[in-house]
Parts: structure tokens; sequence; C-alpha cells
């Protein structure tokens, strides 16, 4: 079983199906006449996220028969990823969605029906992408290429017309597309970055500012770029994890007969493979401001409602219903031995203390986006996506940069409370948190055992602040820890001023008892409430 066969004049499908392979149902051939004549969709970006999501999502919009436009992807850094895993199989890719149960199902995904090398090295590829960016047809492009593929800096800017960052690649290509007669598009990213849209369009606007000024290119062009009837800049939210291939994943196709399962790492160390597995949960809620249509995917799920809306969905998952949780786990998880998120979900004290802060601290604040239900959100957090045995997602990586992001996951909740007036005693596991970061900074796990903790901007000063403070030892001048919660830039708030501090200072003080007291203490609260 190969993906290529599937394209082969009388492929008999039955083995396929029999196995629960889910194959295309549209003729893939004439979607991809369709597309190369009247491309509506090029995306920059050809890794597994948007294999894995936005291309499944179109995959499922041509298959009830409303829609025969595929998408164009174009790849700005790693082109080994088009050589590799884009063109040996013509563009087809297997999607496994990885099930909290331990299960896989498996789905063949079509709708990619060109894969292009941004860059004018690639002479070919880079004409060809002009002329769909000349063609009256195009209406979007969008991006999955992390929030630093956003980048921009004063070298590129001063290449002039051949630069080499994606958003300066981009511009050029919205040139010809000016050139052409000034053609509306849009132009949306769908990375998992807060106001994503905002971060294109500063990258759009520094190139054609440049340009104009060094006058490479006629003013109107940047008239252009920043005339919203012309050209738009959506907001999205979106949320779906998308691992490196599993070998577990690996073993299981290999058992089925499907032979294009090999790992494949290009030299920028990009790990990719034929199939693309993926959690079975997503999101994807976008601002509907498109200027000259688009690609029908609610049709496969998308969300399209209005920025505000996408702002409160991102404020929800950010503030309440996932992050808080991630980053409480990952604290705990790491000072009681955990290297595995799935594995965390199965400890007596860990899974009530995430689904309590969720459900009874964070949920009454909770901003509600109207379009998606916070409890189902949170349920699914809980109950499908943090369980799930696949994905290897450790505390470790998760407690990366915890300074940063303690201010937004819980100082925003905390803010709401005292803004509302609301009984801040009904606060215990948040504080409960809080508390564990001043003992997680001492860098001792529970059985005081040395550990490293993630990079973060902020350690050396934080750990500098505890640093006087021992463990096993109750007697002593506790004055660091209010140096340490009086201080609003790492927590949202003075966390004194909000009436908590004296109450984290006494969890933390059992939290520092000795061995065994990170258990005890988690314990303790967590069964109480």
């Amino acid at each position: 079983m190969k993906l290529t066969q599937i394209l082969t004049p009388g492929f008999d499908k039955s083995e396929w199906e029999a196995k629960g392979y889910e194959l295309p149902k549209f003729d893939i051939a004439a979607v991809a006449k369709k597309t190369h004549d009247n491309p509506t969709w090029v995306h920059f970006g050809a890794g597994n996220i948007f294999r894995a999501f936005p291309a499944a999502i179109l995959n499922d919009a041509l298959n009830t028969g409303k829609y025969d436009r595929g998408v164009i992807v174009a790849e700005s850094f790693d082109y080994e990823i088009i050589d590799k895993a884009y063109r040996p199989y013509q563009n087809l890719s297997l999607l496994v969605s990885l099930q909290s149960s331990g299960t896989i199902e498996k789905k063949v995904i079509a709708s990619v029906t060109e894969s292009l090398k941004a860059d004018k090295q690639f002479t070919d590829d880079w004409a060809r992408l002009c002329e769909i960016f000349r063609n009256p047809s195009l209406q979007m492009i969008t991006f999955t290429i992390t929030e630093k593929g956003y980048s921009f800096n004063d070298a590129d800017l001063a290449r002039g017309l051949n630069p080499q960052f994606a958003m300066g690649k981009v511009t050029a290509l919205l040139y010809e597309r000016f050139k052409a007669g000034a053609l509306a598009i849009t132009v949306q990213s769908m990375d998992n970055c807060s106001h994503n849209g905002d971060k294109v369009k500063a990258g759009v606007f520094a190139y054609a500012e440049k340009w104009v000024a060094d006058g490479l290119v006629e003013k109107e062009f940047l008239a252009y770029v920043k005339d919203e009837k012309k050209v738009t800049f959506p907001w999205s939210m979106i949320d779906k994890i998308t691992p490196r291939p599993h070998v577990k994943v690996q073993e299981m196709l290999a058992a089925d007969g499907f032979e294009d399962n090999n790992f494949l790492e290009t030299e920028k160390h990009t790990f990719t493979a034929p199939f693309v597995n993926a959690e079975e949960v997503q999101y994807l809620v976008i601002e509907d401001n498109y200027t000259n249509g688009r690609p029908p995917l609610e049709l496969g799920g998308t969300l399209y409602t209005t920025r505000e809306t996408v702002d409160k969905v991102e404020t929800m998952k950010v503030t309440t219903c996932l992050n808080p949780l991630h980053t409480a786990m990952s604290i705990y998880g790491v000072m009681l031995g955990y290297t595995l998120i799935s594995a965390e979900m199965a400890d007596p004290d860990l899974r009530p203390f995430i689904q309590k802060i969720g459900y009874m601290e964070a949920m009454p604040v909770v901003t509600d986006p109207g379009v998606l239900n916070p409890y189902e959100f949170i349920g699914a957090v809980i109950n499908k996506r943090l369980p799930n045995p696949f994905m290897p997602d450790a505390p470790q990586r998760i407690s990366t940069d915890t300074s940063q992001k303690l201010p937004i996951r819980f100082g925003e909740t905390i803010k709401k409370y005292v803004a509302r007036g609301l009984d801040k005693s009904n606060l215990v596991l948040i504080p409960l948190t809080l508390a564990g970061y001043a003992r997680f900074l001492k860098a001792l796990d529970d059985d005081l055992q040395p550990f490293t903790p993630s990079s973060d901007p902020k350690l050396e000063e934080l750990q500098a602040i505890v640093a006087p403070l021992a463990i096993g030892k109750p007697d002593q001048d506790w004055s660091p820890l209010k140096q340490l919660f009086s201080r609003a830039d790492i927590f949202g708030v003075n966390l004194y001023e909000a009436g908590l501090g004296e109450q984290i200072e006494g969890m933390v003080k059992e939290l520092y008892a000795g061995k065994g007291a990170v258990r005890a203490t988690l314990h303790k609260y967590t069964q109480a409430r």
C-alpha cells in the first residue's frame, strides 16, 4: 500500500477501506486542473501542522462535493520538505489522528495540488508563484511559519526586491499582484500567536515602506497594501498539537502494510514523513474579513466570526481553559518527577488540581466568546487532549519561560476577581500554583534531588530572591517572599495588594517543610476543595 497508488487508473480501494483508511471522495485530477488554471489559495509553510489541519480542513470541504479547488503550498525556509515529503508522493499525505483511547484514525489528504519552493533561486517555482499572484482568481494566502517566521531586520529590508525572509518574499509577490491591476487579496495568518494578522501586516508594511523610500516601487504600492478594501490581514486562533512523526504510529502503519511510513529529517532538522500524526481535537476560528472571497472552509469545521470574537476565543484559551492548566501541572509535574503530561493526568492529585483550577476558580470570570462553549473546551482539554498517550509533551518543555506566562495565565483571573469584587477566598489552587513557583525556583524536586529548570529570561534573577530560603527550616526569615510576590511584572498584580500575598506565603512555608512536602501540600489543598 503506497500513497501514489490511489492515483492510478482502476485503483482498487477495497483493501485500504477494509483497513480503516478514509480515501478522498472527490476527483483529484479534476480539482488539480481547476486549481492550476484558477487558483484560490496559496499557503506558506509546508510543515506538519499545515498538512494535519488547514489542508485536512480543505480535504473535508472537497469531500462534500460543494467546492472544487485545492490549495497550493509554498515553502520559504526548508526547501527539502518539498523534495522529500511532497513531490515523491505527488503531494498526497496520510493524516493519522491520535485518539485519547490509544487508537488511530487514518485519512488520505489530497487537497494539496502543487508544492513550490518560494525563492528566486528556484526559477521555475518562483515564476509559477508570480503567475499565481497575478491571477484575479487568487483569494487568499495563508501562513503556518511559526511566530518567528514573521520577523524581519534592517539587513533584509536593505536587500531590496530580493529579500530572504518570508515576509519580504510575500511582499514581493504582492507587488506582482499590484502590477497586475492592484487585485484584491486577503493575507491570513494561521499561526498560534496572539493577534497574528497584525504580525503579517507589520512585516508587509515594513518592506513596502522601505521599497517606496528607496525608490524601488511606486508609492501607490504602499497605498495598495494599506487599502483595506484591497488587502486585509484578519486575525485567527488556531489550536491543534501536531508532534513529530511518532514511532508507535509508524509501527501501526507498517502492520497495515502501508509502505510510506519512513521518517524524514532535513538538513535544517525538520522532522517529517509521508504521514503526519496529530491530536484529534482542533479549533480554527477566523475573522471573516476577505476582499476577494474565500474557500468555504466552514465545510471542514472552521468557525468564521468577528475580530472581537477571535480575541475572546484567544482570551478564553490563554487565561482559563488551557494555558493555565498547562502551567500549573508543569510546575508541580517537574517537582514530582514526571516527564510526560499524559502521565500526570493519571495522578490522583494532579488531575483534580487542574480540573478545579479550570472549572471552579477560573471559570467564574471566563471570557465566553459565544462561538465555543468554555465548559466543552475545557472538557476536551482534560478528557481528550492532556491524557492522550501519543502526545510526547513534557512538563519540562511547558515550564519554559514560566515567568513570562504567569501574568496572563493567572494574573488576569486575579485582576477580574478584584475588579468585580468577587470573594477571593474561593481562590485556593491558583494561589497554590503561584506558591509552587517559589518552591520550583529552588530547583530541587520533592525528594530534594536537583533538577535543571527550563530556560527563562528571569530565572537567575528570581532564583536569587529565594536563594536565602532553606527547605526544612521552619524558623527562618521569610521576607524574601514579600519581595517575590509583590512583583506585578511576574504575577500580573502585586499579590499583597490583591489580598492573596499572606495566603500564598503560608502555602510556600508548607511546600518548604522538607522532603515530600510538595506532594503532601498538593494533596491537602486539592482534596480539600
